[in-house]
């Protein structure tokens, strides 16, 4: 059967899915979306990844397009008309279709689409080579912690950190600190072994894998720390690493040319990744 996406009520062949010419999403980047992996058929952290959705539709005041039952039964009927096993689920809320003007359109109702995509595990060679990552000028505005659909200067970061050779962008604040990455949190392991990703404010989105993998990094024992660190303290940290929904926990390697810790995936960001990976294996077993 050929892939089907979810738009507005219909699930129609992906090929032919569009939106309203004047869909607010398309014109004015006025929505929000989410990713929610799914790990042998299983949505990970579902709920949390919904509790974000109405969040940032609330921070934006955006109605809800359904209710949450309704949406999880039509996650699971697009996930099933396009047998997927492992990959993710994309949807995305828009105000609606109006005639273009600035402000809020009174009549919108608002707008869903939800797409999946297959994918396939990291390879080998990734995780025992790591990561290359670089770092360009956080110019986002101050409400990154919205989930929003808006995201050209993650765009810009993204393709300045593939023209260089490498798989992501770390973006660095006036202040020389490092907030996220373009798709991903930031991580580093200080030489005393804390692991430190910035606190959760405005700056950054809170992502849900960040969030699962601290409560994971605080029952496993480890020291832990939630504050903002520079591109120095990064540099010449032990171990580096990032985490999102599609990249899980990955090393890094190098941070804008230069070898990160020995240059190897580190020990401690293994066994993290690995933590991670057990946490979504017990969710297939209890489901």
């Amino acid at each position: 059967m050929p892939r089907q996406a979810y738009v507005n009520g219909r699930y129609v062949p992906h090929r032919e899915a569009a939106v309203h010419i004047e869909d607010r999403g398309y014109q004015f980047a006025d929505g929000v979306y989410e990713v929610v992996p799914v790990y042998s058929g299983i949505l990970v952290d579902e709920d949390l990844h919904l509790d974000r959705l109405d969040r940032s539709l609330r921070e934006l005041r955006i109605g809800e397009p359904m209710s949450r039952p309704a949406l999880k039964l039509i996650s699971r009927e697009l996930m099933r008309r396009n047998g997927l096993s492992n990959g993710f689920l994309y949807m995305q809320v828009t105000r609606g279709v109006a005639p273009r003007d600035h402000k809020f359109p009174k009549d919108a109702r608002p707008a869903l689409v939800m797409t999946t995509r297959q994918t396939k595990p990291h390879s080998k060679q990734l995780l025992e080579e790591g990561l290359k990552v670089i770092t360009v000028p956080d110019q986002r505005w101050e409400r990154c912690d919205i989930k929003s659909v808006s995201l050209l200067p993650n765009i810009l970061g993204k393709q300045a950190a593939v023209e260089a050779g490498a798989y992501e962008a770390w973006q660095v604040d006036r202040n020389g600190m490092v907030t996220e990455g373009t798709s991903t949190n930031a991580w580093i392991v200080t030489q005393d072994n804390k692991v430190v990703t910035r606190d959760a404010t405005h700056s950054i989105l809170g992502g849900i894998t960040r969030h699962t993998l601290l409560k994971l990094i605080r029952a496993e024992g480890y020291d832990l720390e939630e504050r903002p660190f520079s591109v120095e303290e990064a540099k010449a940290a032990k171990e580096a690493f990032l985490t999102s929904s599609t990249s899980l926990v990955l090393p890094i390697t190098s941070l804008d040319g230069q070898p990160v810790g020995n240059g190897h995936p580190g020990i401690l960001t293994g066994k993290l990744r690995q933590v991670y990976i057990d946490y979504m294996q017990s969710l297939k077993k209890s489901a």
